[in-house]
């Protein structure tokens, strides 16, 4: 659910009207509009690149997830961490647009972590997934998208702790 469609349920759920501080939420999230959808644009724009990095880094942290009975050993399994990667950054552009959190957590973030411990797949490890796919993004959108960005990929990374 968007900023502004959670502060109007809200208020309504109380019969009152929307308080000032939701106002000026409101109009703090409207004033970032042109930003986040730039921001989205650029991250969709230059998934693959940053998908690429942030493999990299992780393979060469953790390189027993490429090697023999490795998580990612070969090109069917490294593909689909590679998809993951993709489905984590497009959650991101969800919660950018919307201005909250709730539609990461609604989406799928909630039950990854049973899932990935159902498959056998190391939690740590996507937790250090997650900070690579963050640390490669921020590496690539300029200095004042940073504090736009990075509280949806820690949003995440503290919900697979």
């Amino acid at each position: 659910m968007s900023l502004i469609s959670q502060i109007i349920v809200d208020a309504d759920n109380e019969l009152r009207y929307p308080s000032i501080g939701e106002l000026q939420a409101i109009q703090d999230y409207l004033v970032t509009g042109e930003n986040r959808i730039r921001i989205i644009s650029e991250i969709k724009d230059r998934e693959r690149e940053i998908i690429q990095q942030a493999s990299k880094n992780i393979f060469k942290m953790h390189p027993e997830y490429i090697a023999p009975g490795g998580n990612a050993e070969g090109a069917r399994k490294r593909s689909l961490c590679l998809r993951d990667y993709g489905w984590y950054l497009r959650v991101i552009t969800y919660g950018i647009i919307a201005g909250d959190k709730e539609s990461i957590e609604t989406i799928g973030i909630i039950g990854m972590r049973e899932m990935y411990n159902s498959l056998g797949v190391p939690i740590l490890g996507m937790i250090d997934s997650i900070q690579c796919l963050k640390n490669a993004t921020l590496e690539l959108v300029p200095q004042e998208d940073i504090s736009i960005i990075a509280p949806y990929f820690d949003f995440i990374i503290r919900g697979m702790s």
